[in-house]
C-alpha cells in the first residue's frame, strides 16, 4: 500500500499543480509542503541545468568508449581531370576505422565515468538545495500568516485601548500622555502588520517563482509540515552530495591529466579499412595506369609511437593544473561544509534557548492575562485605605491582551528561526533525504 502511494505521489503533485495553476490568480488553495517541494524541483532551472550536465557526461562516456567501435563512412568523389590525374576516380567509397590499443583512452574512459558520478551527485545536491529553499519559504509563509492573524487581532485590542484612553482623558481620569502612548502602541502594531503583509507578499512571489504557480495561489497547510528532527554535529554526517560531487570531479580531472600524460609517451594502435568503386569514364586514368580495376579494397593497422610532441606535453601540463585546481576546490568544499556545521550547531544552541525563553514569556503573559480577566470579573479593590490595592481599569485587559499577543508572535518567530537552522544543519550533515522521505509520508 505504501509503495503504491509513493508511486502515485509524483502524479498527484502534477495534478494538484495543474489544478492550482489553472485557478484564477486571486484564488488561493491549500497546497501541502511535499507538493510544493516536488513542483519546485521540477520547475527549478538549477535542476534542469544539472540534468543537462548529466546527459552531457553520459554522452562523453559514450564518445570515449565508442572510439573502439569501428565507424562506417560512405561517400563519393566523382569528378573529371585534365592532364595527369590528381585524385582517385571514385564513384563511391566506404571507410571504417577504430582504436585497437590506446593507453590514454583507458584513462579517458575512467575519467568520463567519474564525470557521470560527479554530475549525478551535483544533480542530487541541486535538488536538495531547491527542497531546502522551498521548505524554508513555505514554513516562513505559514509562520508569517499566523503572525498576521495575531497582528490583526492586536489592532482590535489597540483600537479598544485608544477608545478607552480617549474616554478616560476626556473625563480627566488619565493624563494626555496616556492617550498618546495608546496611539503610539496602535501605530507600532499597524507598522508591524504592514511589515508582515509585505513579507507575506514577497514569500508568495518566491514560492510562485520556485513552483511556477500563479502568485498568491499557494496557501500553506500547517498540518503538512512534519516535525524537524533536532540533529546536531554529534550525529555522524552522511555523504554530502555537493562535497562528493567536487571530489568525483577532481578524480575525473586527475584521470584526464593522467591520460594526457600517457599520450606523449605511449604507442597507439588503430585499425582502418577502405573500399573504392572507381571509374575512368570522366578522366584519363587508363593513359597513365594500365592495370586499372574498378573495385579496390585496403585494410590494415596503424601504429603511432610519439617521439617529439611538445604540444601534447603542454596539454598534459594544462590538464594537470586543472586537476590540481579541482582537487583544491574539493578540499575547500569539505572545509566550508565543516565550518557551516560548526556555525549552525552554535546557532541552534542559541536559537533553542531563545525559543524556550520566548515560549516561557508567552506562558507568563498568558497567565497574567488570566489574572487580569479574573480580577476584572471578580473585583480586586481592597478598600479606600492608603495601602489598598487600586481597582484595575478596563485598559488593563487590553494591555494584557496586547502583551500576550506580542509574546505569541515572538515565540512563533523564534520557532521559525530554529526550524530554519535545523533544516540547514540537516542538509550540511547529509540528512536532507531523510527530511524529504518524511515529507512524502505526511
Amino acid at each position: 500500500m505504501n509503495s503504491r502511494r509513493k508511486r502515485c505521489a509524483p502524479w498527484l503533485s502534477v495534478l494538484i499543480g495543474m489544478a492550482v495553476g489553472s485557478a484564477p490568480p486571486l484564488v488561493s488553495a491549500q497546497v501541502s509542503l511535499s507538493t510544493v517541494v516536488d513542483l519546485a524541483q521540477r520547475n527549478s532551472t538549477a535542476v534542469r541545468i544539472n540534468e543537462a550536465d548529466l546527459r552531457k557526461a553520459q554522452a562523453v562516456l559514450d564518445e570515449t568508449t565508442d572510439a573502439y567501435i569501428p565507424n562506417l563512412v560512405v561517400g563519393s568523389t566523382v569528378g573529371g581531370s585534365i592532364g595527369f590525374p590528381t585524385g582517385q576516380p571514385s564513384i563511391a567509397n566506404a571507410s571504417m576505422q577504430s582504436l585497437v590499443l590506446s593507453f590514454p583512452q583507458r584513462q579517458y574512459i575512467r575519467a568520463a565515468r567519474s564525470g557521470i558520478q560527479a554530475a549525478a551527485l551535483s544533480l542530487k545536491d541541486a535538488k536538495e538545495q531547491v527542497a531546502l529553499d522551498a521548505s524554508t519559504a513555505y514554513i516562513e509563509l505559514d509562520t508569517v500568516n499566523r503572525e498576521l492573524e495575531t497582528a490583526r487581532q492586536q489592532e482590535i485590542y489597540t483600537g479598544r485601548l485608544v477608545q478607552i484612553e480617549q474616554e478616560r482623558t476626556e473625563a480627566g481620569v488619565d493624563p494626555q500622555d496616556g492617550l498618546l502612548q495608546a496611539r503610539l502602541t496602535a501605530a507600532q502594531i499597524r507598522l508591524k502588520r504592514i511589515h508582515l503583509e509585505s513579507r507575506a507578499t514577497a514569500l508568495a512571489k518566491q514560492l510562485a517563482t520556485l513552483t511556477g504557480l500563479p502568485v498568491g495561489s499557494i496557501a500553506p497547510d500547517h498540518a503538512s509540515i512534519p516535525e524537524i528532527p533536532a540533529v546536531s554535529a554529534d550525529n555522524p554526517p552522511l555523504s554530502i552530495s555537493g562535497v562528493q560531487s567536487s571530489q568525483m570531479l577532481a578524480r575525473s580531472r586527475q584521470l584526464q591529466s593522467r591520460g594526457d600524460a600517457l599520450a606523449g609517451n605511449r604507442p597507439q594502435v588503430s585499425f582502418g579499412a577502405q573500399y573504392n568503386l572507381d571509374s575512368n569514364k570522366l578522366n584519363n586514368y587508363s593513359t597513365y595506369y594500365r592495370n586499372f580495376t574498378p573495385n579496390n579494397f585496403s585494410a590494415g593497422f596503424s601504429i603511432q609511437i610519439p617521439v617529439f610532441d611538445f604540444g601534447t606535453r603542454a596539454k598534459a601540463r594544462e590538464s594537470a593544473a586543472d586537476a590540481l585546481r579541482a582537487t583544491v576546490e574539493a578540499e575547500q568544499a569539505q572545509h566550508q561544509n565543516e565550518i557551516q556545521i560548526a556555525e549552525l550547531t552554535g546557532s541552534i544552541r542559541e536559537l533553542d534557548t531563545e525559543t524556550e525563553i520566548a515560549t516561557l514569556k508567552q506562558q507568563i503573559a498568558g497567565e497574567h492575562l488570566k489574572s487580569v480577566l479574573a480580577q476584572l470579573e471578580l473585583g480586586n479593590g481592597s478598600g479606600p485605605g492608603p495601602n489598598a490595592t487600586p481597582q484595575l481599569s478596563p485598559k488593563a485587559e487590553q494591555l494584557a491582551r496586547i502583551e500576550e499577543s506580542d509574546r505569541l508572535e515572538d515565540a512563533q518567530n523564534a520557532g521559525f528561526e530554529l526550524a530554519k537552522a535545523r533544516l540547514s544543519l540537516l542538509r550540511a550533515l547529509g540528512h536532507m533525504q531523510d527530511w524529504l522521505n518524511e515529507l512524502h509520508t505526511k
